[in-house]
């Protein structure tokens, strides 16, 4: 067991700063979202997904809401064809500084922007279908990516891309504090029991999804700034940088509720935006 870990932790290490949550948490925060919103909102999810054959991706499928969570990692496989949207999936805001979009979002190039253009993409209805599908697939995902916190802020490192870490007894060259939030804490978090996956009561929902994308992602990003870098930097998020953070399996454990509560916040408030959008 110990040789697979240290296997999939190399792995880990290859992750950019435009991957994450890989597709555990992605689909989670979709299935979470899509047993939250109205039935016929799922019957318009359903329909709109079923003409996933417009984008023209049969590589990257897109016919539910759980491969759509992926769909936009999916397709930077296909090079230059959707490299535009390589920025669009973070933010990269200065956990040590006060928080701000501005000059943060380049011409609307970051995630919490797409986030809000998808949504007035899916509410009018004279867009074309091709560009509604394409705007649902990219909110379930950008969503996701909002809510993984190292995308809404970070140290200059990329996005913790930069932050080599260990994680319990496992380290290796490459392993960096994205990796490790992008697979390593979101799938003992989500696997971890309860199931996230459920109907969330109104108070629940009205708990986490008031606000708008600003607000989220400033919450997202005080997460950054007080649950990462403070468990990786010795409860000092922009104290001095070592050559290596190191997670104990304790800093592991303690991590989990604040990694499961993300991704509870992620599907309630992808729920909200759907209900909006196609209600």
């Amino acid at each position: 067991m110990k040789h697979i870990l240290l296997i999939v932790a190399a792995f880990l290490g290859f992750a950019t700063p435009a991957q994450a949550y890989w597709e555990y948490g992605h689909e989670t925060v979709a299935a979470i979202a899509y047993r939250n919103v109205t039935p016929a909102v799922r019957a318009e999810i359903r329909r709109l997904l079923a003409r996933q054959a417009l984008l023209e991706t049969p590589g990257c499928p897109a016919g539910t809401i759980e491969q759509a969570s992926v769909w936009a990692d999916c397709i930077k496989t296909l090079g230059p064809r959707f490299s535009y949207a390589y920025n669009w999936h973070y933010q990269n805001v200065d956990v040590c500084k006060d928080f701000t979009l501005k000059g943060n979002c380049p011409d609307g190039n970051c995630v919490s922007a797409q986030i809000e253009r998808d949504v007035k993409l899916l509410k009018d209805k004279t867009v074309p279908q091709r560009e509604r599908v394409m705007a649902l697939a990219f909110l379930v995902h950008f969503v996701g990516d909002l809510h993984q916190p190292l995308h809404a802020g970070d140290r200059s490192d990329l996005g913790g891309n930069r932050a080599l870490s260990t994680y319990g007894a496992y380290s290796t060259a490459r392993l960096n504090l994205h990796s490790i939030w992008d697979g390593l804490v979101a799938e003992r978090a989500i696997s971890t029991p309860p199931g996230l996956v459920r109907v969330y009561s109104s108070a629940e929902r009205a708990a986490v999804d008031g606000g708008t994308v600003e607000d989220w992602s400033r919450d997202s990003w005080q997460v950054a700034r007080d649950v990462v870098y403070a468990s990786a930097y010795g409860g000092q998020p922009c104290g001095p940088i070592p050559a290596r953070a190191t997670l104990s399996d304790a800093q592991i454990a303690a991590l989990v509720e604040p990694a499961r509560a993300q991704v509870i916040k992620g599907g309630l408030r992808l729920a909200r935006l759907l209900n909006e959008a196609l209600g």
